[in-house]
């Protein structure tokens, strides 16, 4: 068995080439978080020291002019590390969600389908900002640690015995601290997973809001959207706990510290061993050394950022398709073939499909019963997906081998639910892999028989989607025309006209026929008069391909009819030109026969 050909995206370097922001932002951070300290460790002494000129009565002007520039520094340098702090965030962030987003968009289908909306869009904001505050929190850790260490050093240039007192008390500040990170990495982890289950479960049910509405099922829903919150809140309680439990530990340990350090220096200074101005100093070093207890806050962020940065990366790193390096052979007819393809779900044979060919030019319809396998024939042969073995080839390249910009060009797809995004009508049916100019989009839109109604929108084709009442077919109809303005060789339609009604079904199909460029079609196919149209048509049977050939053909068998819902005594199929005048005859209201497939 052939393992379906992924690529596994590495992280690129970050710098220069905006792939990221690179260290420079945490290295400003951490440079100018380093100074301040250095700023707070040095003020102690020269304010010590001009108290104890001052009270001998010596000219204490220079080192006051000093004092007063260190607290200005020190304030100065506050400011612009908190400045330094939000730009560093924020730049990691915008990386981190647009490195997230591209690995979404660039995944096989398949593989990013494992990852419902909910649970994405959490990962996108709540985690990513989490993440991206990460390396802001890392440099302000460093600092907040070297801080501590200089003002142990200075303590123990002022007086050791003073030093050795805060020293002994530094271990127990240190275990407090490496038990709050151990403990807190399990709940972060934990709390954000539910955070996604219960974003998951909201997003389903806005999306099923009128379903719930008719059903009445308000309460129940509510109960499963909140069924989780009991666990998070178990979760939160527990984290909040050992972030309390940290900081009152430290709360308790800093001030006893310098306490401890105070009354040392008390003894020293009445043995005649310091001046009052030492003594000062002293006392500020002692409540700068005992400064690691501080550093909970900062280990949190950083335990919740490193959390973060994992479920982000499993979104960067889902597996892609790889691409070759061949194009198409220039004005080839979109002869469209499958080679003994099959593809697995589970070790289950989901598609088998030995030797299929469409000729180009030609409409082919993909018919069978629900979970026949017609979503992944029609997946595989515009190669979202890779089939685990065999070969799909278009006008005999195979598409594993092309350059990407080639086949998204050359094979469109149009969906039932497409996803235009917050354009306007002209932006949205103009997006895609090829230019389209102001004319190309009014001819497709014309194309998909949309025209009527788009010019019956406030700003016409100049409408905001967001801004426009458009039903399910109407929206379906602009992607409808965004494929057909992007059309190539090879265009596969999935369910793409499910919310159109016959009529218009009909009218998008004759002129796509009458238009120009004529691409070769592949069309999942519910109806029968969607089958007969259809130049070919593949039966499919359990993931198997049982039958080729034309609808009229296959409508002989009494289980191709059972496909449809029609009995086994149904009547002969409709002609192309019988099922043209029925569609006219249903556009204009006149009376119709008795229905026929």
């Amino acid at each position: 068995m052939k393992t379906i050909p992924v690529r596994r995206r590495t992280r690129p370097a970050r710098g220069p080439s905006g792939t990221g922001p690179g260290r420079v932002p945490e290295l400003l951070v951490l440079v100018c978080s380093v100074t301040a300290a250095a700023v707070a460790v040095g003020q102690p002494f020269v304010l010590g020291r001009a108290l104890d000129l001052l009270l001998h009565g010596d000219d204490t002007g220079p080192w006051l002019v000093a004092s007063a520039a260190l607290l200005v520094g020190e304030v100065l340098l506050d400011g612009l590390t908190a400045l330094l702090t939000g730009r560093c965030t924020a730049d990691w962030t915008a990386s981190i969600r647009s490195r997230a987003l591209s690995g979404l968009l660039h995944a096989v289908p398949d593989l990013a389908r494992s990852h419902s909306p909910g649970d994405v869009a959490t990962r996108l904001t709540l985690n990513a900002a989490d993440a991206g505050a990460a390396p802001a929190a890392r440099a302000a850790l460093a600092a907040s640690l070297l801080t501590p260490a200089g003002a142990l050093v200075a303590l123990a240039v002022v007086d050791v015995w003073v030093a050795a007192c805060v020293l002994a008390g530094l271990p127990v500040l240190a275990l407090v601290l490496r038990a709050f990170a151990r403990d807190t990495g399990a709940s972060v982890g934990a709390y954000q997973r539910v955070q996604s289950d219960i974003a998951a479960r909201l997003l389903e049910t806005v999306e099923g809001a009128e379903t719930i509405a008719a059903a009445g099922t308000r309460t129940l829903e509510r109960g499963r959207v909140l069924r989780p919150l009991s666990e998070l809140a178990t979760l939160g309680t527990r984290m909040w706990t050992l972030h309390g439990r940290a900081l009152a530990t430290g709360g308790v340990l800093v001030p006893l510290l310098t306490v401890a350090a105070t009354a040392v220096g008390g003894l020293r200074l009445g043995a005649g061993a310091l001046s009052v101005g030492e003594l000062l100093a002293v006392c500020r070093y002692a409540q700068l050394a005992a400064g690691f207890g501080s550093a909970a806050t900062l280990v949190g962020a950083l335990v919740r950022g490193r959390s973060a940065r994992e479920r982000t990366t499993t979104l960067e790193e889902l597996p892609a398709l790889p691409y070759g390096t061949r194009t198409l052979p220039r004005r080839g007819p979109g002869a469209l073939e499958l080679r003994g393809v099959r593809v697995l779900r589970g070790g289950t044979e989901v598609l088998r499909a030995d030797h299929v060919v469409v000729p180009g030019g030609l409409t082919a319809a993909v018919v069978g019963r629900s979970g026949a396998g017609k979503s992944v024939l029609a997946a595989v042969a515009g190669r979202l997906i890779d089939p685990d073995r065999g070969q799909v080839l278009l006008d005999g390249t195979p598409l594993d081998r092309l350059t990407r910009p080639c086949l998204r060009a050359e094979v469109g797809f149009a969906f039932a639910r497409p996803a235009l995004g917050d354009r306007t009508v002209s932006e949205a049916v103009a997006a895609g892999p090829r230019t389209v100019s102001p004319r190309q989009v009014r001819a497709a839109v014309r194309l998909a028989d949309a025209e009527v109604f788009v010019r019956r929108l406030p700003r016409a084709y100049d409408t905001r989607l967001a801004d426009a009442p458009l039903s399910g077919g109407e929206y379906q109809r602009l992607g409808l025309a965004r494929a057909f303005a992007h059309a190539g060789r090879l265009l596969v339609m999935d369910d793409a006209t499910s919310s159109l009604d016959t009529a218009t079904e009909h009218a998008v199909e004759q002129a796509q026929r009458r238009s120009p460029t004529v691409a070769t079609r592949l069309v999942v196919a519910h109806r029968p008069s969607v089958a007969a149209r259809a130049d070919l048509v593949i039966w499919l049977e359990s993931g198997r391909v049982r039958a080729v050939g034309s609808h009229r053909r296959l409508w002989q068998e009494a289980a191709y009819r059972a496909v449809f819902g029609t009995p086994e005594n149904g009547v002969e199929p409709l002609s192309a030109q019988d099922d043209r005048d029925g569609c006219r005859r249903e556009r204009t209201g006149s009376p119709r026969g008795e229905a026929r497939p």
